[in-house]
C-alpha cells in the first residue's frame, strides 16, 4: 500500500473496532521504526549502528521527528525503537540495530530518539510513543546465538546494560519491550525485578511494557519455565508485563489463567490501565482517525531525503587514507566501480526494511554517476556475490579496473531478506548450514556468525583488483564488524558506511570526492580475531596482556575515525565545584584545526576512577561533542561532569561517587588520548 492507502486502511481498522466492539475502545497500532517507518513509500535512513557513528544526537533527534511524522500520519501510534542493547558480541545477528558497545553513547542516542518520536504533545498528530528494545542485556548472548542466555553480574547489569534504558525512561519513554533472553536463569519476559522493582519503582516508569514477538509462549517452548501457555501467561503478567506483541500469548491463555485463579483481577486491571492511559493521552477517544491526504506531502519528502543523506554522510567513518588518496579528483577520465555492494539496493538498507520502488534507493554506482555525470567513463563490474563462491565475474572486474584511473571496490555484508527464507515464530530467520541457492544475507535477525571473515570470494576479488596496481578505495557496507586485517594492511584507502540507507550512494560519493569531509567515529571496536572477543574498550581492570599470536588491542578501537582535516588538542583545565549532595567538574579543552580544510572533530571525554572500592573500567566515556572547526581556527570546548557521571555501584548495591583521585582524558578516540589531567573529590556523594 502507498502511504495514503495505509492511512485509509488504519482508519478502516479503527472504525471497525470502535463500531463493532463492546466498549468501542480505539486501537493502538504499532510499527517498526528503528531507521525509518518500515512501510512502503517512507524514508529509509541508515541503520542504528550508522546512526551511532555520527556521534550527533541532535541530528538523530531530527531524524526521529521525521520518522514519527511519517508513521503517525499513516495512523501508527507506537514506534518500535530505539534498540538500546550494548553490542559487545559481534557474532550476534542484530548488531546493526544497536548504537554500539558503550552505555553513554547508547544512552544519548536513546534520549534523542525518544524525544524525537514523542515530542512534547502526543496529541500533535505527528508524534508517536517510543518503545525501548530489548529490556535487557540482549546484545551479549552466549556464543553469539540470538536470544541466548546471558549471565552478567548484578554490578555489570546496573553499571553497563541498564543505564541506556534508564536514561531513555527518564527522558520520557512510554513503552518498553522485553528481551527474548534470560538473565541468570530468569527470562526477561517474566522478570519482576526488571519490570517492577527497577523499571517502575526505581525509575518511575509511567508507560506500558510489551513482550517481544512470541516471547510469552517462549517461556514454555524456549526457556521451559512454564508447563503450558496458560502458566506462561500468568508468569508474564504477574511479573509486570502489560501487553502481548504476538496476539496469542495473552488471548485464551490469559483468560484461562484468570479463571484458574493464577492471575487476580487487580493484576489485570493494572496492566490494562497502563495501556489505556496512553490512549487517552494520545487523544484517541476524541480523534481516532488520520487525514490520508496529509501523508502524501510528508512521506519521503525532499526534506526527509536530504536529512537521510546528512545522517549517512555524518555516519561514514574514514578508516585509512594513505598518501591522501582521498578525496578523489572529479576530473578523472575513468573510474571503476566494483563489488557485490556497489549496485545492490537492498544490501545497503539493513534489516527491518520494506520493499522499495525502482529508483528510490541510490546505490554507490548511482551516487558516483550522479556526482560525475557523463564527463568521466564509469566502468562497473559486480565481481562476485556476498556469500556465493563463484569466481566467474572476477576477470571482468579486473578488466574494468585495468582500464580505469582508480577503482572503488564496495564489499562487506548484507541483511537483505528474500522471499525464499523461512522464518521462526519470533521473526528471526531459519538459517541452514548448507543451501543450494545462496542469498547474500549474512547479517540481520537470526543470522549469527561463527566467524567474522568476509564471505564468498570478496577477498579474492579485492586481491585481484589490487594486483592491477591501480589506486584502490575500499568501501565497506555491512551490519557488523568484519575481519578487516588484510584490507587494512593492503588497501590504500578504506571507508566504512555500515548500512547507509536509501541516500547512501549520494552520501558516499560526497565523501569520496571531497564535497563532505568525513568525521564519523566507530561506535564499536573492530577486532583482529574472534579470539579477542569480547574486545570492547571499557573492560574491567586489570589491563589486558598480549596473546601468543597477537596483541590484545582491536584493529580499530571505539571512537576511531579519520578526517581530511587534522586537529590539535591543548590546554586541558578542570575546575571542581562542590554542591549539596552533588559536584560539578568543569572540563575545558582547546581544539585547533591545523589543516587547510574545514572539518568536524568528535571530541571525546573519558574518565578513570584511579582507586575504587569495586573493580571499575580502565576508562569510560562520559561526554562527547561533534564540533565544526574551520581551517586554522581554535575552539574552546566546555564539558560538565556531575556526581552521577562519576558514580559506581558499590559492594552494598548503592550508587556512590567515591572520594579520591580521578583522571580525565580528552582525545580523538578511546585509544587516542591527546591530553589528560587529574582531579579530586573531597568526599563521597551518594545517590
Amino acid at each position: 500500500m502507498s502511504p495514503e492507502q495505509a492511512a485509509q486502511a488504519t482508519n478502516a481498522l479503527q472504525k471497525y473496532v470502535i463500531e463493532n466492539t463492546r466498549l468501542g475502545i480505539p486501537l493502538l497500532l504499532s510499527e517498526e521504526c528503528p531507521h525509518g517507518h518500515m512501510a512502503i513509500g517512507t524514508t529509509v535512513f541508515p541503520t542504528a549502528l550508522a546512526q551511532g557513528s555520527t556521534w550527533d544526537p541532535a541530528l538523530i533527534h531530527e531524524m526521529a521527528k521525521a520518522i514519527a511524522q511519517e508513521a503517525r500520519m499513516q495512523g501508527a501510534h507506537i514506534g518500535y525503537g530505539p534498540v538500546l542493547d550494548l553490542a559487545r558480541e559481534p557474532r550476534w545477528s542484530r548488531v546493526e540495530e544497536t548504537y554500539g558497545e558503550d552505555p553513554v553513547l547508547n544512552g544519548q542516542m536513546g534520549i534523542a530518539m525518544v524525544t524525537g518520536f514523542q515530542g512534547k504533545n502526543l496529541k500533535s498528530g505527528s508524534n508517536i510513543i517510543s518503545t525501548l528494545k530489548h529490556f535487557t542485556a540482549y546484545g551479549v548472548p552466549d556464543g553469539g546465538h540470538n536470544g541466548g542466555s546471558v549471565s552478567p553480574g548484578n554490578r555489570e547489569l546496573h553499571q553497563a546494560y541498564l543505564p541506556p534504558f534508564r536514561d531513555a525512561v527518564q527522558a520520557g519513554a512510554l513503552s518498553v519491550m522485553t528481551a527474548y533472553n534470560s538473565i541468570d536463569g530468569i527470562p526477561c519476559t517474566a522478570n519482576p525485578v526488571l519490570l517492577k522493582s527497577i523499571l517502575r519503582k526505581d525509575w518511575g516508569f509511567k508507560g506500558f511494557t510489551v513482550s517481544d514477538l512470541n516471547s510469552i509462549q517462549g517461556l514454555t517452548f524456549n526457556h521451559k519455565v512454564a508447563a503450558n501457555n496458560t502458566d506462561a501467561a500468568a508468569l508474564a503478567i504477574n511479573a509486570g508485563l502489560d501487553a502481548d506483541l504476538s496476539g496469542t500469548g495473552f488471548d485464551q491463555s490469559l483468560v484461562q489463567a484468570i479463571k484458574q485463579g493464577k492471575v487476580s483481577g487487580a493484576v489485570l486491571d493494572s496492566a490494562v490501565s497502563h495501556v489505556l492511559r496512553l490512549k487517552f493521552e494520545m487523544g484517541l477517544f476524541e480523534n481516532p482517525y488520520v487525514d490520508p491526504q496529509k501523508v502524501t506531502s510528508v512521506a519521503r519528502s525532499a526534506e526527509h531525503l536530504q536529512l537521510a543523506r546528512q545522517v549517512s554522510r555524518e555516519a561514514i567513518v574514514l578508516l585509512k587514507n594513505t598518501n591522501e588518496l582521498l578525496p578523489l579528483k572529479k576530473d578523472l577520465k575513468s573510474i571503476a566501480v566494483i563489488g557485490p555492494n556497489a549496485d545492490n539496493v537492498y544490501n545497503q538498507l539493513g534489516d527491518y526494511t520494506a520493499p522499495q520502488a525502482d529508483g528510490a534507493v541510490i546505490t554507490v554506482l548511482k551516487g558516483i554517476q550522479n556526482k560525475l555525470g557523463n564527463a568521466t567513463q564509469i566502468n562497473y563490474a559486480k565481481g562476485c556475490s556476498i556469500r556465493d563462491t563463484s569466481t566467474a565475474q572476477i576477470a571482468a572486474a579486473v578488466e574494468a579496473a585495468r582500464k580505469s584511473d582508480v577503482a572503488v571496490v564496495v564489499i562487506g555484508g548484507s541483511s537483505a531478506r528474500d522471499f525464499k527464507t523461512e522464518y521462526q515464530d519470533t521473526g528471526a530467520a531459519h538459517v541452514k548450514a548448507s543451501e543450494t541457492s545462496i542469498s547474500d544475507m549474512e547479517s540481520g535477525e537470526g543470522y549469527d556468525r561463527v566467524s567474522l571473515d568476509l564471505m564468498g570470494r570478496q577477498l579474492q576479488l579485492l586481491e585481484a583488483i589490487l594486483k592491477t596496481g591501480k589506486p584502490v578505495v575500499v568501501v565497506m557496507i555491512k551490519g557488523r564488524p568484519l575481519n578487516m586485517n588484510w584490507i587494512s594492511a593492503n588497501a590504500p584507502a578504506v571507508i566504512d558506511a555500515w548500512y547507509p540507507g536509501q541516500e547512501g550512494g549520494n552520501a558516499i560519493a560526497d565523501v569520496l570526492f571531497g564535497d563532505y569531509n568525513p568525521a564519523g567515529r566507530l561506535p564499536i571496536s573492530i577486532p583482529k580475531s574472534i579470539g579477542q572477543i569480547p574486545v570492547y574498550y571499557n573492560y574491567k581492570s586489570p589491563v589486558k596482556h598480549d596473546y601468543v599470536e597477537m596483541d590484545a588491542k582491536p584493529l580499530y578501537p571505539f571512537g576511531y575515525g579519520l578526517s581530511y582535516s587534522t586537529f590539535e588538542y591543548s590546554d586541558l583545565q578542570t575546575q571542581v565545584t562542590p554542591a549539596k549532595n552533588d559536584v560539578t567538574v568543569k572540563v575545558t579543552v582547546q581544539v585547533k584545526n591545523i589543516s587547510k580544510r574545514d572539518g568536524d572533530e568528535v571530541v571525546q571525554v573519558y574518565v578513570t576512577d584511579k582507586v575504587s572500592s569495586v573493580v571499575g573500567p580502565v576508562k569510560q566515556l562520559k561526554k562527547f561533542q561533534r564540533v565544526n572547526v574551520k581551517a586554522g581556527e581554535t575552539k574552546t570546548l566546555t564539558f560538565e561532569l556531575k556526581a552521577k557521571d562519576l558514580m559506581l555501584y558499590n559492594a552494598e548495591n548503592q550508587w556512590v561517587a567515591e572520594k579520591g583521585d580521578f583522571n580525565v582524558q580528552v582525545g580523538a578516540s578511546s585509544d587516542d588520548i591527546r591530553v589528560n589531567k587529574d582531579f579530586q573529590l573531597a568526599s563521597d556523594i551518594r545517590k
